[in-house]
C-alpha cells in the first residue's frame, strides 16, 4: 500500500527547502523537493511488477566488472507527451510515475534500475559473477516535458543541487561505496526519455576510474594548482567561486570541466555562494554548447565527487563530455578507443576552450 508522509523543511546550502516523501504501494521511494510544502494527495501510479535483479561478472582480462540486467530491454522509449512517464499526473494521461498533480523536483528509484537491492546469489558457475546490489534513481528537473539545465532557470538549479546533496548524504550514510549523479542527453547518446531529467547510481564497490582518481589525489596531485598553471588559453567562463575550462588532456571534442576555487569533496561542501556559482555554470555551459552548432548539443555529464563525504584530499569536478565534433559530424567510440583505451581527439583543448569562450 501506497504512503504519503508531510513534507518536512531541510536547511540546504544555499536556501532551506521543503522534502516530501512518498513511499509507492511497490516500495519504490518518491521524493518530492521545493522550497513550497507540497500538498495534493496521489494519484494513478506506475509501479514495476516485481523487483527485479541483476548481476555482475568479472572479466579477468580486463580485471574489471561489467552489468548484466535483461529487464532494461522492455524499459519505456521515447513516449510521446501523452505518454510520458516523468509527468505529473494529469486527467489526460494515464498514470506515472509521479502520481501528484504539481512537483519542482523529483527524485525516485528507478522502475529499471540496473543495481537492485536483492543480495540472492545465482547458481554456481564457472565464471565469477555476484548479484549487482545497489540503488538506481531517476531525477526529474522539472514538471514541463522539454527543458534543459539552462531553461529550467537559477532557482530551478539551485534546487536541484540541494537534492542531489541530500541524497548524497542519505545514500552516502546508507553504505553505498559511490555515488554518481550524472545526465546524458539527446538520442546520439542512449537517452529514451526526452522529459529533462537526469540519473544517481549508486555502487556497492567503488569503480575503477574514480578509484584512480582517488589515489592521485591522496598522493598529492593538485588539480586546481595544475590549472593555475596553465594560464588561461584553456578557460571558458569563470566567477570568483568556480572556472569552466577545456582539460589539456581531454578526451571529447569541447570537454568541459567546472570546478570550484577551493578544493572540496562534493556540493554538499559548498557555502552559499559556491553553491550559486556552481548553478550558474550549470546553466552557461549547456547554452555555449548548444551555441557552438547552433543546435542543442548531446552530451554525457557527471559529478565526480570522492567515495566519502568527509575526503579531505579529494577535488570535485563536474565534467560535460560532448559528442559533437562539427554540425553533423559524432565523435564515435570506435576500435581503437574500444579495444585499446587510447582516445583520439579531433578538436584541441585550447582552441575548443577558445570557441566556447567567445560564445
Amino acid at each position: 500500500m501506497a504512503k504519503t508522509n508531510s513534507s518536512v523543511l531541510l536547511k540546504g546550502c544555499a536556501r532551506d527547502f521543503y522534502r516530501r516523501d512518498h513511499r509507492k504501494a511497490d516500495g519504490r521511494l518518491l521524493s518530492l523537493y521545493g522550497y513550497q510544502p507540497h500538498s495534493g494527495l496521489p494519484g494513478r501510479e506506475l509501479l514495476r511488477d516485481a523487483a527485479e535483479t541483476s548481476e555482475i561478472r568479472y572479466d579477468p582480462l580486463r580485471q574489471s566488472w561489467a552489468i548484466y540486467a535483461p529487464h532494461r530491454q522492455s524499459r519505456t522509449f521515447q513516449p510521446g507527451a501523452s505518454s510520458d512517464p516523468l509527468a505529473p499526473a494529469s486527467a489526460t494521461r494515464g498514470a506515472t510515475e509521479i502520481p501528484f498533480e504539481a512537483f519542482e523536483v523529483a527524485i525516485f528509484e528507478n522502475k529499471f534500475s540496473s543495481l537492485t537491492s536483492a543480495t540472492v546469489a545465482g547458481e554456481l558457475s564457472p565464471w565469477a559473477t555476484k548479484p549487482a546490489t545497489g540503488r538506481c534513481e531517476v531525477v526529474v528537473y522539472s514538471s514541463e516535458d522539454e527543458g534543459n539545465l539552462t531553461s529550467i532557470g537559477q532557482d530551478r538549479r539551485l534546487l536541484l543541487l540541494e537534492a542531489l546533496c541530500d541524497r548524497y548524504r542519505d545514500l552516502y550514510a546508507s553504505g553505498v561505496a559511490y555515488v554518481l549523479a550524472f545526465e546524458n542527453r539527446g538520442q546520439q547518446v542512449g537517452v529514451t526519455l526526452p522529459h529533462p531529467h537526469g540519473q544517481i547510481y549508486a555502487f556497492d564497490q567503488l569503480p575503477e576510474p574514480q578509484a584512480r582518481a582517488q589515489a592521485a589525489f591522496s598522493q598529492g596531485y593538485d588539480l586546481i594548482g595544475a590549472h593555475r598553471s596553465w594560464g588561461g588559453q584553456f578557460d571558458i567562463a569563470s566567477d570568483e567561486d568556480w572556472v569552466a575550462f577545456a582539460p589539456p588532456f581531454s578526451r571529447f571534442p569541447y570537454e568541459t570541466w567546472l570546478m570550484p576555487r577551493t578544493s572540496c569533496a562534493g556540493p554538499w561542501a559548498l557555502d552559499r555562494a559556491g553553491l550559486e556559482s556552481l548553478a550558474r555554470l550549470l546553466g552557461e555551459i549547456p547554452r555555449r554548447l548548444d551555441s557552438l552548432f547552433g543546435q542543442p548539443m548531446p552530451y554525457m555529464m557527471s559529478f565526480q565527487v570522492a567515495p566519502q563525504i568527509d575526503d579531505a584530499d579529494f577535488q570535485f569536478t563536474v565534467q560535460f563530455y560532448p559528442v559533437l565534433r562539427d554540425t553533423d559530424r559524432l565523435k564515435y567510440l570506435a576500435s581503437v578507443e574500444q579495444f585499446t583505451g587510447v582516445f583520439t581527439v579531433d578538436v584541441v583543448p585550447e582552441v575548443a576552450a577558445q570557441k566556447l569562450r567567445s560564445l
